[in-house]
């Protein structure tokens, strides 16, 4: 990825389909619930999310969630989305979801994926992979990640996976709170931790996380500016404006949308193109930002 040619980069978009696997409609309810959270029923291929981005110049990082151990649901294969990326390098970039339920047949397929298949980074989803973040289980594939000084997506606060379902579909809020991140942070140093969305109900500790400890990160995906948490705008604006990074949730909420509304939502211009671009170029290790 060049990022000389994009006008900004969307860290956070989701491979909804597989063209791999024939589909898995067990747990359908979830995305139907999903669906009505966020108003959109929108399900692209990785070839159509591919060419929606390329169409607006926007470069995409692109994963799946790898749940099956919590949800049982079958997972879009990682190599299917690594090989997308491989095949389209000069706008996408993968990165791999293992489940921490796997241990350390989870490391193995971590390091697989990296060293074979050139994933660049790794998403976790506590509230769906059903686990805490500080859970040693997952250790030993944190411990491939930064071997590899790699960056990790971490769902924070609410989700839309099981709301207004009976019993949130079972899923457990509040092993998405940020705080739960400060030991993964202080136990893994050289492993850059993104903490996806504002961080609802828990804003504050997701702000005071990152603030603390230098390898956290904090991603805008899932709302619409328009709506961000007044306090995130102005740590966006200050002391983290470093460490702030577009990313729209894709396909549930396009960048079409967030682009527009954040161009209202009270951000500084100075600050505004290392939010779009020139924070993810430093977090991705992609170079010079300039366009």
């Amino acid at each position: 990825m060049d990022p000389r040619n994009l006008i900004a980069i969307d860290i956070h978009t989701h491979a909804e389909v597989s063209c791999w696997n024939p589909f898995d409609n067990y747990g359908e309810e979830y995305d139907r619930a999903a669906d009505k959270f966020f108003g959109s029923n929108r399900r692209p291929t990785i070839a159509e999310s591919v060419a929606y981005y390329r169409e607006r110049k926007i470069g995409l990082v692109m994963f799946m969630v790898d749940a099956e151990s919590n949800m049982g649901r079958r997972r879009i294969p990682n190599e299917e989305i690594a090989e997308a990326a491989a095949q389209n390098s000069d706008i996408m970039i993968a990165f791999g979801s293992v489940d921490p339920h796997k241990g350390k047949m989870g490391a193995r397929e971590a390091r697989r994926l990296i060293e074979e298949h050139g994933v660049k980074g790794f998403k976790f989803h506590p509230t769906v992979q059903g686990y805490h973040p500080y859970d040693r289980m997952a250790w030993p594939i944190y411990e491939v990640i930064a071997e590899y000084k790699l960056p990790a997506i971490f769902h924070t606060g609410h989700s839309g996976i099981g709301s207004g379902m009976r019993c949130g579909g079972g899923l457990r809020l509040e092993y998405s709170n940020p705080m739960h991140l400060d030991d993964v942070a202080i136990d893994f140093p050289d492993m850059q931790i993104v903490m996806a969305h504002p961080s609802f109900p828990w804003q504050d500790e997701a702000l005071s996380v990152a603030t603390h400890k230098p390898n956290v990160w904090i991603d805008l995906s899932g709302w619409s500016p328009k709506y961000f948490p007044k306090q995130l705008v102005q740590y966006a604006n200050t002391l983290l404006k470093d460490r702030v990074l577009f990313g729209s949730d894709y396909p549930l909420i396009t960048p079409d949308r967030w682009m527009k509304d954040f161009e209202a939502a009270g951000f500084k211009p100075e600050v505004m193109p290392g939010i779009l671009k020139d924070n993810a170029v430093r977090l991705l290790g992609l170079g010079t930002p300039a366009a």
